[in-house]
């Protein structure tokens, strides 16, 4: 629900250019101030998921996300951009630094959820697969918002319909959101983490020392900056998450300008539709390697940088059926490292020796990457608008090559000691 409310501001770009008068500035500073406080909520909403109900914490942010795009709906029935340009670019900028607050809740507290439930022995050994199957959750919301936007077009409906319907129903969710449980602890199911926990107690008991009862602290952001490898990936996820963002907010408008906007918005689900087995691929694949999730990343990256420089010559010239494939491929390359960064890596990361039998880091250490990345995103959003407008498309895909090949050397260090490891690492692995 949260990224079917996302994602459907951008299947409407066109229209809102053509029916409400947007220009393509205001379309890309829109994306800009959603990502910008994103960002900053990815970080914040991490850290109330541990300290708070996370359930809680999901419901606010689908009550708040149907909010905003119900006062969107407001500005274009009683055309705030016609009566004042300057009062309706206010006012749907203020609504999208309110929305990027809200949907930040879903990332960083849904992976704790699920880290809370799948952290047996068993889980961690499929993390991989696990996460990647549960981040198709994303490219579903992503799918059923284009093909709610094709449908309410098609059949003649005005196209602000698009933004009420999820507005509706991620109240409806969120009502439901708060029924569920966060923590398998909370109806008495005794995990690794608590049981590790309970051993740690009972040894301090055992010599004389003070028990703490009330259970483990959340992580500090400082702690979670000392695990190793958080900051590195925070800052390569970044350029990833750019590529993803700008493909994810101006693919239906591109195709639009080729296409009429039923079957543009079809074509670009083809996009969605391949990012969802995307996760599934590198978890199950990094899964059988050992865990080398890195690598596996960036030779994903690798592939991408060829369909985008294929797109930089030809993407003008293309027709439905050779983008219909080639964004199923780039869905792939781009849904699996973008997935499996912010769940089953944020899940290694977060289960650190240094860690260990403290369930209340997963949310923080997710929020963190998200939220690093989402900065640099949403910097990287506020040029798409220009270069498109003065350079064409080709430039914008050159750009997108830029960020996936700096994203990729960030990594570099880490896909080399996965592919040789330190003479120590080797020894341990083995007696593991």
């Amino acid at each position: 629900m949260a990224h079917f409310s996302r994602k459907c501001y951008s299947t409407v770009k066109q229209q809102l250019q053509e029916s409400a008068g947007y220009s393509a500035l205001i379309l890309s500073e829109m994306d800009t101030v959603f990502m910008g406080t994103y960002a900053i909520g990815n970080i914040i909403s991490g850290k109330l998921g541990d300290t708070f109900a996370p359930t809680t914490v999901l419901s606010i942010g689908l009550f708040g996300s149907g909010m905003c795009l119900f006062l969107m709906n407001v500005s274009l029935w009683f055309d705030f951009e016609g009566l004042s340009e300057t009062l309706g670019n206010f006012f749907i900028l203020g609504v999208y630094f309110l929305f990027g607050l809200f949907q930040s809740t879903g990332g960083p507290v849904g992976t704790a959820v699920m880290g809370n439930w799948f952290c047996d022995k068993e889980s961690i050994k499929n993390r991989g697969l696990i996460f990647g199957l549960w981040t198709c959750h994303q490219y579903c919301g992503d799918i059923t918002a284009q093909l709610t936007t094709a449908y309410v077009l098609s059949a003649g409906y005005a196209y602000w319909w698009a933004l009420l319907i999820p507005a509706v129903t991620n109240f409806l969710w969120g009502i439901l959101t708060l029924k569920l449980i966060g923590d398998p602890v909370d109806v008495g199911i005794i995990t690794d983490d608590v049981r590790i926990r309970m051993e740690k107690q009972a040894a301090k008991a055992a010599a004389g020392e003070e028990v703490d009862e009330s259970g483990p602290a959340p992580i500090t952001y400082a702690g979670a900056l000392r695990i190793p490898m958080v900051a590195q990936y925070a800052v390569a996820f970044g350029f990833f998450k750019l590529t993803n963002y700008v493909l994810f907010f101006w693919l239906p408008y591109f195709l639009g300008k080729h296409f009429d906007p039923v079957a543009a918005n079809l074509i670009a689900a083809l996009y969605s539709v391949g990012m969802m087995p995307g996760g599934i691929i590198v978890g199950l694949v990094s899964d059988l390697f050992g865990g080398r999730r890195a690598t596996v990343i960036g030779v994903f990256m690798c592939g991408l940088i060829v369909f985008l420089s294929i797109f930089a010559g030809e993407s003008e010239e293309l027709g439905a059926k050779s983008l219909l494939v080639m964004l199923a491929i780039m869905g792939i390359l781009v849904g699996g490292p973008n997935n499996i960064i912010t769940s089953a890596v944020a899940a290694d990361l977060a289960s650190h020796p240094s860690v260990k039998g403290n369930n209340k880091s997963l949310g923080t250490v997710t929020g963190l990457i998200n939220g690093c990345g989402s900065i640099t995103a949403s910097i990287g959003l506020l040029a798409v608008g220009p270069l498109q407008s003065i350079y064409g498309w080709s430039s914008v895909w050159i750009f997108l090559i830029g960020c996936t090949g700096t994203g990729t050397l960030l990594m570099s260090p880490k896909i080399w000691t996965e592919l040789f490891p330190p003479a120590e690492v080797e020894e341990e692995t083995e007696v593991a």
